[in-house]
């Protein structure tokens, strides 16, 4: 199942808007006036968000469009220029197996530097027991152990200081806050990573979370929608069930439905939601997931054009049982992600091959590729100014 053309165009006009400073054909100089040689002066015309959108994705192939969609993990400086400067992947993955002088040696600028496009550098620094580089800017408390500590404006500013600390070391996307709604023990899968089992107070610190790194000038990631917090085991481990959609709309949906027009984008968690998902198919690769969060109506929240990512698709047993790593990414894109998240980077040529023959053959539709593409650049703030 696809995104109805409708729904992907609408989508992709939204996005286009950003790309445009002001559209279509200038009226200014319609009223011509007649020179003393008695001709008229010819209209003058600026570029429409259309022709700014096609000029910007006209740089690349197909099969660098469809690479601007993945970002995969790396073990480091030569993992990592190698997948950007042979595929130009859209972003990278910075995780505890990584060679941390990456980041603490600036090894990352010669990365940048392989890629034509400006490249995401991600990580998973929520704080507590997720923590990837506590080494070079500090330790901070779990989610649940900040709430306890501090207050969520004092939040802000501690949450500030290390947003500018990962920024200086060359990261530009927190796979974070997670806005999960739990009660479970602090050592489960969500645990104490969530900030409580009280939907406002995790509005309040989230908001904060994403308030602090906006101004520091890092993405934010919220997750795991449509929330995982009462989820039946570990994604890592199986397949998850999450309570019915029904149940989930007062708790676990509630931070979702109120933070979705603060910029953050949107990880989408590998879920088996009952009344939502078809049954054998998670969130992550799930069209109907997908239209809530496009649409907003079925948990009464505003439409969500930002970008959506996928939980790790080629490490998580709740999608590694059931299909392969180019499977499971062709599913996702097809069913509406923007972005397919995975921990090595061995794959991707197939991954691309499989990607290809899927817009060749209308599996996977060219122009909503195109509308993702669009997406990720104004996420990284690498959209086309004109």
């Amino acid at each position: 199942m696809r995104l109805a053309p409708g729904i992907v165009l609408a989508m992709t006009a939204v996005v286009l808007t950003a790309c445009s400073g002001g559209g279509g054909t200038s009226n200014e100089s319609a009223s011509s006036t007649t020179e003393s040689s008695g001709t008229t002066a010819a209209p003058t015309t600026t570029p429409g968000p259309q022709n700014c959108a096609a000029g910007y994705l006209s740089q690349f192939s197909t099969r660098q469009k469809l690479a601007q969609l993945l970002t995969v993990g790396v073990t480091g400086e030569a993992d990592a220029e190698n997948v950007v400067k042979t595929e130009q992947v859209g972003g990278i993955f910075v995780g505890g197996w990584t060679d941390k002088a990456l980041l603490a040696q600036h090894q990352i600028d010669k990365v940048q530097k392989a890629s034509r496009t400006p490249l995401m550098v991600t990580i998973d620094e929520e704080g507590g027991r997720v923590s990837r580089v506590k080494d070079l800017i500090g330790i901070a408390p779990s989610a649940r152990e900040t709430v306890r500590e501090m207050s969520a404006e004092q939040f802000y500013q501690f949450s500030l200081d290390r947003a500018q600390k990962l920024k200086a070391l060359g990261i530009t996307v927190d796979f974070a806050p997670d806005v999960d709604v739990s009660s479970q023990p602090d050592d489960s899968v969500i645990g104490d990573r969530s900030f409580s089992d009280n939907p406002s107070v995790v509005v309040d610190y989230a908001g904060a979370y994403i308030r602090a790194l906006k101004e520091a000038g890092v993405g934010t990631v919220m997750k795991h929608f449509p929330g995982h917090g009462s989820g039946s085991g570990d994604s890592h481990t199986g397949a998850v069930q999450t309570p019915p959609l029904d149940q989930l709309q007062d708790k676990d949906l509630v931070p979702f439905r109120t933070l979705i027009g603060s910029g953050a984008a949107v990880m989408v968690g590998h879920l088996d939601v009952p009344g939502l998902t078809t049954p054998g198919v998670p969130a992550s690769i799930s069209p109907e997931v997908m239209n809530l969060l496009r649409q907003g109506t079925g948990y009464d929240a505003a439409p969500f054009d930002g970008v959506i990512f996928t939980d790790d698709l080629g490490g998580m047993a709740a999608i590694t049982n059931r299909m392969s790593i180019e499977e499971a990414v062709e599913h996702a894109l097809v069913a509406g992600a923007d972005n397919a998240l995975w921990i090595t980077t061995d794959a991707v040529p197939q991954v691309l091959d499989r990607l290809e023959d899927a817009v060749k053959n209308g599996r996977l539709k060219a122009d909503q590729v195109d509308a993702s593409v669009l997406r990720m650049a104004k996420f990284k703030g690498t959209a086309p100014q004109c």
